[in-house]
């Protein structure tokens, strides 16, 4: 039977057994070159320190060294230790290197925010803070829903800034929004619910997410006032009502006004509030859960603020929901946010850092949709309300479709999302075309040549499709 030995290279470990003898070391040695455990150039222990190793003789060693060095697989000289030139006669075969995959040198695409604007500093300076203000017991394995001080921190800042009913009891911090529809979901398929409404057209992700869970997914249709909620006949909905996704619509105040009645006669709500801090024209819309907290969910992150890599959100839960959220994490993803991120992000909120970044990000992000909304051909009007990260642009019905735009956008190395894969397509329908533009990822220096790019798609689609975009 092969046994595991260690050796004094770096510890290594050799599925050897003894009883093999000199062609099973010889073997053994030969698997761990050929998998890279010893890789070219590393040198080997002496023969006398592998055979103290092994409590073999020594001369073992030395002829299967020797075996080793006419294969081609090691190379010995007196004097010197034994190196393995792996690939110098050896019979591996080398990993094939997959092709280089090119990547557009300008992206449009929706919601990443501009990773050039992170708040190093601020964060930086937060993360110096926290060890030092901690106690030793802050970083022991946190609750399951998060550490005290960031959920009383949102607890203030969501109440402040979108209007939400939260106390920190209420608060479940997240990997994202993501992880906290899977959170939601994974509760509410366990509670029975057999379906999960979606906003027609919505973001496919998500709606994976629910399939994901054992739930049906249906689709409820969005036109200029948001959802139409005299049509839902789900127990429970997904909605973006501050800015529609992607369609750039707000959800008209009867439509909230229904919607809250609804949620309170029964229907369950995720707010899904991913980009409610940025609205350009006048001050944010109030968040709906404060009109039904306890049948309304809702849901925030940091990855359209601050950068998406950080895997942080949160949801405020109707406090029916938080024992079966907080029996999911218990049960599968306890501690999927670090401590110390959560400690520096509580941080950012309770200085005040975080909403200076916000207001940063607010004016730029209102002069690049300008920017882009004045770059477009005429016969292209954007829809939806002058807010977030990003801008539906429809195209004409006579004019270049989907396809012929991204096909532009690939020969002017520009990556663009269709609005195409968002609806829940039904027999007989032919929805809306579209591109969404994501103006927010560009750095500053790369703003305009990628405005500029995006000028040269339209043009070039409109050339080549043979369907001009008409004034």
């Amino acid at each position: 039977m092969a046994k595991s030995w260690s050796t004094s290279v770096d510890d290594l470990h050799l599925d050897w057994d003894p009883t093999s003898g000199r062609a099973g070391l010889a073997d053994a040695l030969r698997r761990a070159i050929r998998s890279g455990r010893l890789p070219r150039g590393t040198a080997l222990p002496s023969t006398r320190a592998l055979a103290a190793d092994l409590g073999i003789a020594r001369g073992t060693v030395t002829r299967v060294y020797t075996d080793l060095a006419d294969e081609g697989y090691v190379r010995t000289r007196q004097g010197a230790p034994t190196v393995v030139t792996a690939g110098e006669g050896a019979d591996s075969t080398p990993p094939v290197a997959p092709p280089p995959v090119e990547r557009p040198r300008w992206s449009l695409f929706p919601g990443r925010p501009d990773l050039s604007a992170f708040p190093r500093n601020a964060w930086a300076s937060a993360t110096r803070k926290v060890p030092a203000r901690s106690p030793v017991s802050a970083f022991d394995l946190p609750d399951p829903l998060g550490v005290p001080e960031l959920r009383e921190a949102l607890a203030h800042h969501l109440s402040r800034t979108r209007g939400v009913v939260a106390d920190p009891d209420r608060i479940v911090v997240c990997a994202g929004y993501s992880h906290g529809l899977s959170l939601l979901t994974t509760a509410l398929r366990a509670q029975g619910l057999p379906r999960l409404a979606f906003e027609n057209p919505s973001l496919w992700v998500h709606r994976d997410i629910a399939t994901a869970a054992g739930l049906a997914v249906t689709g409820v249709n969005v036109d200029d006032d948001g959802l139409r909620v005299s049509d839902l006949t789900d127990p429970a909905v997904v909605v973006t009502p501050a800015h529609q996704y992607p369609t750039g619509v707000t959800l008209a105040p009867h439509r909230r006004t229904e919607l809250a009645r609804a949620a309170q006669q029964g229907l369950l709500v995720i707010e899904d509030d991913y980009d409610g801090e940025f609205r350009f024209d006048r001050a944010p819309v109030g968040a709906v859960q404060a009109l039904a907290p306890e049948r309304i969910v809702y849901a925030g992150t940091t990855s359209k603020t601050l950068a998406p890599g950080l895997r942080l959100g949160w949801l405020v839960l109707p406090r029916f929901l938080v024992h079966q959220v907080r029996s999911v994490l218990e049960t599968g993803t306890r501690g999927v946010v670090g401590v110390l991120e959560q400690l520096v992000f509580a941080e950012l909120l309770n200085s005040g850092a975080y909403g200076r970044h916000l207001r940063r990000s607010r004016t730029k992000y209102r002069h690049r949709r300008d920017r882009i909304v004045a770059a477009l051909p005429e016969g292209l009007t954007p829809r939806g309300i002058s807010a977030g990260p990003h801008v539906l642009v429809p195209l004409p019905e006579d004019g270049p479709g989907e396809a012929d735009v991204l096909r532009a956008a690939r020969r002017n190395s520009l990556e663009l999302l269709p609005l195409g894969p968002h609806w829940i397509t039904r027999a007989g329908q032919t929805p809306l075309r579209g591109v969404v533009v994501g103006y927010a990822a560009p750095s500053d220096h790369a703003f305009e040549p990628t405005v500029r790019a995006l000028t040269r798609t339209f043009a070039d689609a409109s050339e080549r499709s043979g369907r001009p975009i008409r004034p």
